[in-house]
């Protein structure tokens, strides 16, 4: 018999919506297997080794790029990283989500999930199986909370064929595109903050 009537039982329907509060007092192993749009758990799928491995090469760039903004501007606090839990919004029911890559401002450890106004980048490196989530609910979510800058990443085979740069219209409150980065045709973008791309770093993504 199927695993799936096991799991399809009435005990197993979500009871009531998860908000922020409910989702501090859950334990870690929980919080990292969902994120939570609009009160209800969603379940997140485990990437693909080429996927974890174009996060934590852009992640690099990212954190050397906060390194060098702090050093040109000591008044500056940024830091980046991965996986990070950000509150989109609490009301009417919380949306959390977890950007495969974030730079954003130093906030105490306990302040957690970050706050997106944190945020000054999100960015997601597209799965094959969440293209629409990426490309529009993400999108979407990330503009209304107000985060300036968007990134997707896209992978061809083993490498990343292009990064896509959107910056927050406040006016319309949706993103507009900004730039694409591609190999061979642009090393760094300069805002936020200048960030360069090591375009070969990107590539043989799988050993």
């Amino acid at each position: 018999m199927s695993a799936i009537f096991d799991w399809a039982r009435p005990d197993n329907i979500q009871p009531e919506p998860i908000t922020l509060d409910i989702w501090r007092e859950l334990t870690e192993e929980f919080c990292r297997l969902v994120e939570i749009a609009n009160g209800d758990a969603v379940r997140c799928v485990s990437p693909a080794p080429v996927h974890q491995k174009a996060v934590h090469r852009l992640l690099t760039m990212f954190e050397a790029a906060a390194k060098r903004q702090m050093v040109d501007d000591p008044s500056t606090r940024l830091d980046a990283g991965h996986d990070i839990d950000v509150v989109l919004w609490e009301l009417p029911r919380a949306t959390i989500r977890r950007p495969d890559i974030a730079l954003f401002e130093c906030v105490p450890s306990e302040i957690r999930p970050m706050p997106a106004r944190h945020l000054k980048i999100a960015a997601e490196v597209i799965s094959p199986s969440h293209v629409k989530t990426d490309r529009l609910t993400k999108m979407s979510e990330y503009a209304a909370a107000g985060i300036p800058w968007y990134w997707l990443v896209s992978i061809t085979d083993t490498r990343v064929s292009s990064i896509e740069t959107y910056a927050l219209d406040h006016g319309v409150g949706h993103y507009r595109l900004a730039r694409i980065l591609k190999p061979g045709t642009a090393f760094a973008v300069e805002l936020p903050i200048r960030i360069n791309v090591d375009w070969d770093q990107l590539t043989d993504l799988v050993l």
